[in-house]
């Protein structure tokens, strides 16, 4: 007989567009400039054809990162993306009809894993201003609970907490035993972190990325940081070889460029700074208190707005429903000054 899984065959997934080439990218919280093409060419010209050839090694690239972080090699977990990281997370961590809470909307993994997985996925609404209250999220914690699921910031309203914040929530997960995963995919962009937690506690994860700030999404390299023990279950999920040579490569490249590091960071704060000061001149409601994207309130039609933006300026963005009391608005991604600057007035154009 055959047979199909009705978990993976039921599944509502919604796939992020294909054919992007020839616009300006703004859809997907990537960095639109990217590496700059001096330092893809130096990286690029160590790649020979016994390199990609072999298997790629990992010890090495581990040993570079655990440095990068002030930890050591077995508190991390490469992963294919930070995406792969949460997915062990929650296959290790949780059972057939456990409880993992999260607030929502979030990044929508979480949520197509627990159904996956036949988990049972608490949602925690925001607030109609967008803030988050912690109290609500401990309400919806109980002694069912498995996993909770934060991220710092948050995505994709871009909450973040504060120390006595997170210390609270920290508290309630240790007294109910519930494992706790911190997803920092858009940290850079927003410098405090909980890593401290993950290198100090049991049943405590961080989930990274290179795809974001680091400019590596076409990559798929990740990584999850935690204590040897629980780190060690992850390692026993994960396929042979399951992250790849050029991603490696190009990483330990940027991990070792503190100056580069530096101008990307400069690069976006300086994009963000502008795009902010700019909607403000021209009347616009935004929200967006960290990480590379924000939410604008247009004056039109959102879903028109967006059209126009593909067909008229060759620039791709998204619009969001029910955004609190913003309504529906678009969700842009924060990138360098010059192409704020053409988002802006593309805006401006077709927002009337």
């Amino acid at each position: 007989m055959y047979y199909i899984n009705s978990n993976i065959d039921k599944l509502h997934r919604v796939f992020d567009q294909n054919d992007r080439k020839g616009f300006l990218r703004l859809d997907l919280n990537e960095n639109p400039g990217g590496l700059p093409q001096r330092f893809v060419q130096e990286v690029l010209s160590g790649v020979t054809p016994q390199f990609l050839s072999q298997y790629p090694e990992t010890s090495h690239f581990i040993k570079v990162l655990a440095k990068h972080l002030g930890t050591k090699s077995d508190y991390l977990c490469l992963t294919n993306g930070s995406v792969e990281g949460i997915r062990y997370i929650i296959e290790s961590f949780t059972e057939k009809n456990g409880e993992i809470v999260g607030v929502f909307p979030s990044f929508a993994m979480f949520q197509v894993f627990s159904e996956m997985y036949e988990r049972n996925f608490v949602k925690v609404p925001y607030n109609k201003d967008l803030s988050l209250d912690i109290n609500n999220i401990i309400a919806h914690l109980s002694h069912k609970t498995q996993l909770l699921i934060l991220l710092n910031p948050n995505n994709p309203m871009g909450n973040v907490y504060t120390d006595e914040e997170f210390e609270k929530l920290m508290t309630n997960a240790r007294e109910k035993h519930i494992t706790v995963l911190v997803d920092e995919a858009y940290h850079y962009f927003y410098p405090k972190t909980f890593i401290k937690y993950a290198l100090n506690e049991e049943h405590v994860f961080i989930t990274r990325t290179f795809s974001k700030l680091f400019s590596l999404a076409g990559c798929r390299l990740g990584y999850v940081v935690g204590r040897p023990e629980g780190i060690k279950v992850l390692h026993n999920m994960c396929t042979p070889h399951n992250v790849n040579c050029i991603a490696l490569k190009f990483a330990e490249a940027v991990l070792e460029s503190p100056s580069l590091l530096n101008s990307l960071i400069n690069g976006f704060l300086e994009g963000r700074v502008f795009l902010i000061n700019q909607l403000d001149r021209f009347g616009y409601v935004h929200k967006g208190e960290a990480g590379n994207f924000i939410f604008i309130k247009p004056k039109t039609d959102a879903l028109k707005i967006v059209e126009r933006m593909k067909k008229e300026k060759k620039i791709l963005i998204k619009a969001y429903p029910n955004v609190g009391n913003l309504g529906t608005c678009l969700r842009v991604t924060i990138g360098e000054k010059r192409y704020m600057k053409q988002f802006l007035e593309a805006l401006i154009e077709v927002d009337n």
